[in-house]
């Protein structure tokens, strides 16, 4: 699963890799955790991208209550054109969810017979921003208040990631990126598989990451290069 991610970008870099008709200036952010806004970019009427704050956690147009999106945070692949909550959006509202890099932790042996969480911080070789494969929905309340949200699609980890856990967001490569948006779903179903293994860098950091009051540039340096 995917429950943490950083987002730190200088907004001209964010207009002109996702090629943006519109991108508002974004706070760097370290700590991004559900329930908040975060920046997704979704293809407009006309076909232009625009990038906008969303809520995490993705709230189905036929729900009843929106605090369903607390447990609709991810979407596993595999089964997105499939289960309810999700098929909807995967046929009509893909998106991209741009991310410098992502959390994810490992239980490892700590004091004695208990394991500890370890978190680990994954981004891309080259430093560029990725891109999350995303769905997004909109609901609207019984008062006529509108609620968008959002959720990340996950796949099986890759040869990178499979030793600290068996999941990861689903990451685009660039000339994916319109096929995910764009295309039909079963063609956009098609990139939905493990990959990047050689584009991905991996390394501890301090476990304070998982205060979600915690937001600062140190939240990603590395404990060690152990994992470089």
């Amino acid at each position: 699963m995917c429950g943490r991610y950083a987002l730190d970008a200088p907004h001209a870099q964010l207009a002109w890799r996702f090629q943006l008709a519109e991108c508002p200036a974004l706070p760097a952010r370290f700590n991004i955790a559900p329930g908040t806004g975060i920046a997704v970019v979704r293809r407009s009427a006309i076909g232009q991208r625009t990038l906008d704050l969303l809520r995490w956690g993705l709230v189905p147009h036929w729900a009843r209550d929106p605090a369903i999106g607390a447990r609709l945070i991810n979407a596993r692949g595999e089964s997105v054109n499939e289960k309810p909550s999700f098929r909807d959006a995967f046929r009509r509202r893909r998106c991209l969810i741009p991310a410098s890099g992502f959390y994810e932790w490992q239980r490892v042996p700590g004091k004695g017979s208990l394991e500890v969480r370890q978190p680990y911080y994954v981004s891309l070789t080259s430093g560029e921003t990725m891109a999350f494969a995303g769905l997004w929905e909109s609901w609207t309340s019984p008062s006529g208040e509108v609620v968008r949200s959002c959720c990340i699609v996950t796949a099986p980890a890759n040869e990178l990631m499979r030793p600290i856990h068996d999941r990861m967001p689903l990451i685009l490569a660039p000339d994916d990126w319109q096929q995910w948006l764009a295309a039909p779903a079963d063609q956009a179903a098609q990139l939905i598989r493990p990959g990047l293994d050689a584009a991905l860098q991996v390394w501890s950091v301090a476990r304070r990451v998982g205060r979600v009051s915690e937001d600062d540039p140190g939240l990603i340096e590395p404990l060690d290069d152990l994992h470089r």
